[in-house]
Protein backbone atom coordinates (compact mmCIF):
# COMPACT_ATOMS: atom_id res chain seq x y z
CA UNK A 1 0.00 0.00 0.00
CA UNK A 2 2.17 3.14 0.84
CA UNK A 3 5.70 1.23 0.46
CA UNK A 4 6.96 0.55 -2.81
CA UNK A 5 7.81 -2.86 -3.78
CA UNK A 6 11.54 -3.13 -4.49
CA UNK A 7 13.09 -6.58 -5.45
CA UNK A 8 16.51 -6.80 -3.95
CA UNK A 9 19.29 -9.09 -5.24
CA UNK A 10 19.56 -12.47 -2.97
CA UNK A 11 23.13 -13.25 -1.55
CA UNK A 12 24.60 -16.64 -2.39
CA UNK A 13 24.98 -17.59 1.02
CA UNK A 14 26.57 -21.16 1.78
CA UNK A 15 26.46 -24.04 3.88
CA UNK A 16 28.89 -22.56 5.82
CA UNK A 17 27.65 -19.14 5.61
CA UNK A 18 24.74 -20.57 7.55
CA UNK A 19 26.11 -22.26 9.94
CA UNK A 20 27.42 -18.97 10.88
CA UNK A 21 24.29 -17.34 10.95
CA UNK A 22 22.97 -19.78 12.91
CA UNK A 23 25.54 -19.70 15.57
CA UNK A 24 24.69 -16.00 15.70
CA UNK A 25 21.09 -16.18 15.84
CA UNK A 26 21.59 -18.48 19.09
CA UNK A 27 24.00 -15.84 20.59
CA UNK A 28 24.92 -12.69 19.14
CA UNK A 29 28.05 -12.37 21.74
CA UNK A 30 29.70 -15.82 20.68
CA UNK A 31 33.27 -14.55 19.61
CA UNK A 32 34.87 -15.13 16.39
CA UNK A 33 37.10 -17.62 17.23
CA UNK A 34 34.18 -20.00 18.71
CA UNK A 35 32.66 -19.28 16.20
CA UNK A 36 35.53 -20.34 13.78
CA UNK A 37 36.10 -23.64 15.82
CA UNK A 38 32.63 -25.10 15.12
CA UNK A 39 32.80 -24.35 11.42
CA UNK A 40 36.37 -25.30 10.78
CA UNK A 41 37.37 -22.21 9.73
CA UNK A 42 40.53 -20.12 10.44
CA UNK A 43 39.21 -17.06 12.20
CA UNK A 44 40.12 -14.53 9.71
CA UNK A 45 37.28 -16.14 6.94
CA UNK A 46 34.98 -16.59 9.45
CA UNK A 47 35.31 -11.94 10.05
CA UNK A 48 35.61 -11.78 6.72
CA UNK A 49 31.97 -13.68 5.88
CA UNK A 50 30.52 -11.86 8.60
CA UNK A 51 31.35 -8.45 7.78
CA UNK A 52 30.12 -9.55 3.85
CA UNK A 53 26.93 -10.64 5.65
CA UNK A 54 26.87 -7.29 7.50
CA UNK A 55 27.05 -5.46 4.68
CA UNK A 56 24.95 -6.83 2.35
CA UNK A 57 22.15 -6.78 4.53
CA UNK A 58 21.93 -10.24 5.54
CA UNK A 59 22.89 -9.29 9.15
CA UNK A 60 20.63 -6.42 9.85
CA UNK A 61 21.56 -6.22 13.45
CA UNK A 62 22.75 -7.06 16.97
CA UNK A 63 20.20 -7.28 19.94
CA UNK A 64 19.53 -8.20 23.50
CA UNK A 65 15.62 -9.73 23.55
CA UNK A 66 14.63 -8.72 27.12
CA UNK A 67 11.80 -10.59 29.30
CA UNK A 68 9.25 -7.89 28.98
CA UNK A 69 7.50 -8.64 32.26
CA UNK A 70 11.02 -7.76 33.73
CA UNK A 71 11.22 -4.26 32.77
CA UNK A 72 7.52 -3.20 33.32
CA UNK A 73 6.02 -3.84 30.16
CA UNK A 74 3.83 -7.07 30.85
CA UNK A 75 0.91 -6.07 28.33
CA UNK A 76 1.37 -7.00 24.93
CA UNK A 77 -1.55 -6.35 22.50
CA UNK A 78 -2.26 -6.83 18.87
CA UNK A 79 -3.70 -3.80 17.67
CA UNK A 80 -5.68 -4.22 13.87
CA UNK A 81 -5.57 -0.73 12.38
CA UNK A 82 -7.34 0.15 9.08
CA UNK A 83 -7.11 4.27 7.56
CA UNK A 84 -10.26 6.02 6.20
CA UNK A 85 -8.18 6.97 3.22
CA UNK A 86 -6.06 4.26 1.36
CA UNK A 87 -3.38 7.43 -0.87
CA UNK A 88 0.08 6.82 -1.04
CA UNK A 89 0.49 10.19 1.06
CA UNK A 90 -2.24 9.01 3.85
CA UNK A 91 -0.49 5.48 4.48
CA UNK A 92 3.09 7.24 4.76
CA UNK A 93 1.83 10.18 7.22
CA UNK A 94 0.67 6.84 9.26
CA UNK A 95 3.93 4.84 8.65
CA UNK A 96 5.92 8.04 9.92
CA UNK A 97 3.26 8.49 13.33
CA UNK A 98 4.02 4.64 13.86
CA UNK A 99 8.04 4.78 13.59
CA UNK A 100 7.47 7.70 16.45
CA UNK A 101 5.85 5.53 18.75
CA UNK A 102 8.28 3.65 21.10
CA UNK A 103 5.31 1.27 22.49
CA UNK A 104 5.27 -0.41 18.75
CA UNK A 105 7.56 -3.02 18.64
CA UNK A 106 6.32 -3.74 15.07
CA UNK A 107 4.03 -2.83 12.56
CA UNK A 108 3.27 -4.88 9.66
CA UNK A 109 0.98 -4.36 6.63
CA UNK A 110 -1.46 -6.46 6.01
CA UNK A 111 -4.29 -7.99 3.91
CA UNK A 112 -8.09 -8.32 4.40
CA UNK A 113 -10.24 -6.17 6.73
CA UNK A 114 -7.47 -4.12 8.37
CA UNK A 115 -4.82 -2.21 6.74
CA UNK A 116 -2.24 -2.77 9.46
CA UNK A 117 -0.86 -4.99 12.45
CA UNK A 118 0.40 -3.28 15.44
CA UNK A 119 2.13 -5.06 17.98
CA UNK A 120 2.39 -2.92 21.33
CA UNK A 121 3.96 -3.03 24.70
CA UNK A 122 2.43 -1.40 27.78
CA UNK A 123 2.81 -1.57 31.18
CA UNK A 124 -0.60 -2.02 32.62
CA UNK A 125 -4.06 -1.41 31.26
CA UNK A 126 -4.26 1.96 32.11
CA UNK A 127 -0.74 2.82 30.47
CA UNK A 128 -2.26 1.10 27.36
CA UNK A 129 -5.59 2.99 27.48
CA UNK A 130 -3.66 5.85 26.98
CA UNK A 131 -1.61 4.81 24.28
CA UNK A 132 -4.97 4.22 22.37
CA UNK A 133 -6.81 7.52 23.70
CA UNK A 134 -3.67 9.77 23.10
CA UNK A 135 -1.55 8.52 20.67
CA UNK A 136 -2.75 5.61 17.99
CA UNK A 137 -6.32 7.53 17.79
CA UNK A 138 -5.11 10.63 17.52
CA UNK A 139 -2.99 10.01 14.65
CA UNK A 140 -4.46 11.52 11.59
CA UNK A 141 -6.30 9.42 8.96
CA UNK A 142 -6.98 5.80 11.34
CA UNK A 143 -10.76 4.64 10.87
CA UNK A 144 -11.25 1.46 12.81
CA UNK A 145 -9.15 -0.07 15.50
CA UNK A 146 -9.37 -3.22 16.94
CA UNK A 147 -7.43 -4.18 20.27
CA UNK A 148 -6.52 -8.10 20.57
CA UNK A 149 -4.71 -8.60 24.20
CA UNK A 150 -1.98 -11.45 24.37
CA UNK A 151 -3.14 -13.94 27.21
CA UNK A 152 0.08 -15.79 26.60
CA UNK A 153 3.15 -16.52 24.38
CA UNK A 154 3.40 -19.97 23.48
CA UNK A 155 6.46 -19.30 21.16
CA UNK A 156 8.59 -16.64 20.66
CA UNK A 157 11.58 -16.64 17.81
CA UNK A 158 13.48 -14.59 15.49
CA UNK A 159 15.34 -17.63 13.85
CA UNK A 160 15.27 -17.84 10.39
CA UNK A 161 17.79 -20.20 9.91
CA UNK A 162 17.45 -23.64 11.62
Amino acid sequence: MAKSVVKEQMPVLDATDLAILKLLQQNSRITIKEISEQVHLSTTPVHERIRRMEQNGVIKQYITILNAAKVGKGLMVICYVSLRQHSKNAGDKFIKSILAMNEVLECLTISGEFDFMLKVVASNMDDYYDFHVNKLSQVENVGNVQSVFVMGVIKQTYNLVY
